[in-house]
């Protein structure tokens, strides 16, 4: 989508006032933070609902990991659409489908219907950020766009924290149902304001869609991460094999056909500079950590702590706190050290934090988790941020709106494939301690320390690759035009 810089013109005669552009800021801001507050508070009422629907924790965490994938599979999608349809109009579809869905999510009576429920989320919700933050480009001019993103990203560290405290008060004081019923009244007043205060955008021309990367991407994505939650049980099975073994073959076409496409889905050329590389294969092996580890956290507080979700949701608010606080001293510390020092002290914090909570038990202080959390907080604000910024800057020969789809897709890919490999590890190891201990609350203690101490080595590893960063030798292309172009 073309997002083209406001006329000479314009810019004189009319002053820019944040007061003239606050509604159609607040209707985007509606959205998106609907999105984010959506994935935090599903976290904490895992193990209600995996007790409500009778299922277990390889069953049930399709239904994080078949949001994520689906998030992943339209993102890709959000430029061509918007350039095709108009931005606003598909805005405002996204938000009524992502709605709607979360009415029929609070209607799900089965495991089966709630993950598909939370699939037609993901096609959803995926779109409603990108779009939105590309349409606020539209509502300043250039000097004053940092000023207005400001504005939206002060909600959007907000929700992160909310969310957890939000899911717990609602299970308690409500009932499931309206951890995803909340997402309908908010819906409508963000559908309400975008219909009155959202400005039409022209339609751009629109490349031609590629119809077998949008088919295959998805077809190999999940069928891997279906091998992954196969294997947390047996990695021998001809289910978790053949699972496997399509889905890298599908992976493989899918690339060629990217690389052959004149306007691909993703642009897999980016892969050919190796600063890149390492710096998103980073990025992946840290949102494996971080984001198995916000599932994992609450699990434990909860079935093996026996706190409430409210309980959980408020220790919770410490390491959002700190995550909060530390990622606007990452991005100014990135401007002036860059990234490899960020990356060395922030990823060692995470490992630190991981190792801490790798040696819980049944009746490990409050105090101790807390600081772990502190710790995890920190060192995820810290390393963020300038790790994004990095990649995109390491991509520097092709547009940025070429660069963004890829990096944000495939993190959805991974957090997916960690959450699966996470839990299908965490449940063998319970399994395991089981057969072997009468205490059923000991037992699962050990497993959460085993799968907490494998993504702490797994953080360790990001240590080390931390070293292998350079800094890019030149910066960001915002892409041929003025504007930005979000595809």
């Amino acid at each position: 989508m073309d997002i083209s810089e406001p006329s000479a013109r314009h810019q004189e005669n009319q002053a820019f006032s944040l007061k003239a552009i606050i509604a159609p800021l607040l209707a985007i801001i509606s959205g998106t933070v609907m999105v984010i507050l959506d994935g935090t508070v599903v976290n904490v009422a895992v193990p209600q609902l995996v007790e409500i629907f009778g299922t277990n924790l390889i069953s049930f965490q399709w239904v994080i990991t078949g949001y994520a994938l689906a998030i992943a599979a339209v993102i890709p999608l959000a430029g061509w659409l918007t350039d095709r349809f108009g931005a606003k109009r598909i805005f405002l579809l996204t938000i009524i489908l992502f709605t709607l869905s979360s009415a029929l999510c609070s209607m799900a009576q089965t495991i089966e219907q709630l993950i598909a429920f939370r699939i037609i989320q993901g096609l959803g919700g995926g779109m409603i950020a990108p779009i939105g933050i590309a349409m606020v480009f539209t509502l300043a001019p250039p000097e004053r766009r940092g000023t207005v993103l400001g504005v939206l990203g002060i909600p959007m560290l907000i929700a992160p924290a909310l969310g957890p405290i939000l899911s717990g008060w609602l299970l308690e004081e409500a009932s499931w149902h309206w951890i995803f019923l909340i997402n309908v009244p908010v819906g409508i007043i963000a559908i309400l304001m975008g219909l009155r205060y959202l400005p039409n955008h022209e339609r751009q021309p629109a490349h031609r869609l590629d119809v077998y990367g949008m088919i295959l991407a998805p077809a190999a994505f999940v069928l891997l991460t279906y091998g992954l939650s196969e294997g947390g049980q047996s990695w021998s099975s001809p289910n978790t094999i053949l699972a496997l073994l399509t889905g890298v073959v599908i992976l493989l076409l899918f690339i060629i056909m990217e690389l052959r496409h004149p306007q691909p889905l993703l642009e897999m050329r980016v892969f050919k500079s190796a600063l890149f590389n390492r710096s998103i294969l980073l990025l992946w092996i840290l949102q494996i950590t971080l984001f198995g580890s916000m599932l994992l956290i609450p699990l434990y507080l909860q079935d093996v702590r026996g706190m409430t979700p409210l309980e959980s949701g408020v220790l919770l608010l410490a390491q959002a706190l700190s995550s909060g606080a530390a990622n606007p001293i990452g991005g100014r510390l990135f401007d002036k050290i860059g990234v490899r020092p960020l990356a060395l002290v922030g990823l060692g914090l995470v490992a630190a934090a991981l190792f801490i909570l790798s040696n819980m038990t049944t009746v490990t202080s409050q105090s101790l988790i807390i600081v772990s959390l502190i710790l995890l907080g920190l060192g995820t604000g810290l390393v963020m941020m300038p790790l994004n910024t990095h990649i995109l800057s390491s991509a520097s020969h092709h547009p940025v709106g070429r660069v963004t789809p890829i990096t944000t897709s495939s993190q959805q890919i991974v957090i997916s494939f960690g959450i699966t490999g996470l839990m299908g590890y965490l449940t063998s190891r319970i399994e395991g301690y089981g057969t072997s201990l009468t205490d059923p609350l000991q037992a699962a203690a050990l497993g959460f320390d085993d799968t907490f101490l494998l993504a702490a080595i797994i953080a360790l590893l990001c240590v080390f690759l931390a070293l292998t960063l350079r800094k890019p030798p030149v910066s960001i292309k915002p892409g041929k035009s003025e504007g930005v172009k979000v595809e």
